[in-house]
């Protein structure tokens, strides 16, 4: 994408082994190993300067166009007119409103302000998620020493000029990798490993789940904060998911090396299916006690999480197959299709009744890296954030990609933003919009 622009204006100049033609002086200079440190012209350093001019056009470009449209001829008072006269139901009117504000968002960045002043715009976000009610985000910020933070930013005054984020040290995490978080009423539920090459140089290091109180998120009782309820030392995880279903109460999963450990943390009782391949993504359903899960070899299977431990395939109840590394599940709302996207940049939303693809969503960008996807249903929205740093929507309902958000920062590995999106950040009288975390900022997309 980032040089599809030079090759159509260069179609007619002849490609020669170990050269780039420049178009603006209309030469050939050689191309050198990225590794050479005398020449900067490769290949690597040509492709970063056109990515990074394409970013900057595109913020250039958002600042001018105040008023974009998704859809040809779809505008406000069209909309209005058709609910008026009954062509469009509510919901279809819903939908179309959201994808015109959607479309419309103006970005600001958010002062962020913490009673500890070492903290505040010192430490890069890793991660944002938001709770159940969306009024408030839990963060995980890098710290200098190596370690992570986390923190909660309060955002029932994202209407006003900043923010305050309460920071807490974590004792806990012990390396920068934070896999994934997911909030419900109880509790939240985090996971973290070492890595095989972290800063101590030990390999192979035990990770740990551990589960972090509700009080985190409550704001009656400030002054009591426990910083964990429990941990568990698991090794080699990349992926986990916590089980809001009353027939597998308080238990949580974890992707391993080639098998599924289900825990209790009451009882401490563990399960394991043994898998075929590295266990990047799961979701637990709500409605019946399946646990989802996608697999580095490109497959998605479910487990029905009452039964035992068994060896081969004859446990897994839903099989789907992507040709890639499946790096994010989401099964939406009535749990009769989920949303799957993998290493080839492909997002796929399938129909488990049919075990059939119904929907592609093209546009998406990722080669190595695990991203999540978010999905909103009531809005009729799919939000997803692509290795090129670029923040992509589309419509559920027909897969039309409504927007491209380019990063406000420099595109590269540690540089990918993280966001959260929701009609009513702040709660049920909050603000609609985008929360997008990036290096050090906070930006907050707004409807306008």
């Amino acid at each position: 994408d980032a040089s599809s622009s030079g090759l159509t204006q260069n179609s007619v100049v002849p490609e020669l082994p170990g050269f780039y033609y420049d178009s603006e002086k209309n030469r050939y200079f050689r191309l050198l190993p990225g590794h050479n440190n005398y020449n900067p012209l490769t290949k690597e350093s040509i492709q970063y300067k056109a990515m990074e001019c394409k970013r900057l056009r595109l913020l250039e470009e958002e600042e001018k166009q105040k008023k974009k449209t998704t859809r040809a001829g779809l505008n406000s008072s069209m909309l209005l007119q058709k609910r008026q006269l009954g062509l469009l139901s509510s919901t279809s009117y819903c939908r179309l409103v959201h994808e015109l504000k959607v479309n419309c968002m103006q970005r600001r960045k958010i002062e962020i302000h913490s009673p500890d002043s070492s903290v505040a715009g010192t430490n890069n976000f890793k991660i944002i998620v938001a709770d159940v009610a969306c009024e408030r985000i839990f963060t995980v910020n890098d710290v200098e020493h190596g370690g992570c933070k986390y923190g909660i930013i309060n955002l029932s005054g994202l209407g006003k000029e900043s923010l305050t984020v309460e920071m807490y040290d974590n004792l806990y995490f012990t390396n920068r990798k934070v896999l994934l978080f997911h909030s419900t009423e109880k509790s939240l539920f985090s996971l973290t490993h070492f890595s095989k090459l972290c800063l101590m140089g030990i390999a192979e290091t035990p990770g740990c789940a551990s589960l972090l109180p509700a009080s985190l998120f409550s704001s009656t009782n400030p002054g009591d904060r426990p910083g964990m309820l429990c941990s568990f030392k698991i090794s080699t995880a990349w992926s986990c998911a916590w089980c809001l279903n009353p027939q597998a109460d308080n238990c949580f999963s974890t992707g391993l090396t080639r098998r599924v450990l289900v825990t209790n943390v009451v009882t401490g009782h563990r399960q394991t299916f043994g898998t075929s391949s590295d266990v990047l993504a799961q979701q637990f359903a709500t409605q019946t006690p399946m646990l989802y899960n996608g697999c580095r070899s490109g497959e998605i299977f479910s487990i029905d999480v009452r039964q035992r431990n068994r060896k081969g395939q004859s446990w897994k109840a839903i099989r789907l197959f992507h040709d890639s590394a499946v790096t994010s599940i989401r099964l939406l709302e009535a749990e009769h299709y989920l949303m799957a996207a993998d290493m080839a940049g492909k997002i796929k939303l399938w129909d488990l009744r049919t075990a059939k693809c119904v929907k592609q969503y093209k546009g998406h960008n990722n080669e190595y890296a695990i991203l999540p996807l978010h999905v909103n249903e009531e809005e009729g929205l799919l939000t997803a954030v692509g290795q090129d740093c670029y923040t992509r929507i589309w419509s559920l309902q027909d897969a039309h990609l409504l927007r491209t958000i380019p990063s406000p920062h420099p595109s590269s590995k540690d540089a990918i933003p993280s966001v959260v999106f929701s009609s009513r950040l702040g709660g049920s009288r909050g603000v609609p919009g985008l929360l997008m975390a990036v290096k050090q900022d906070l930006y907050h997309f707004s409807y306008n």
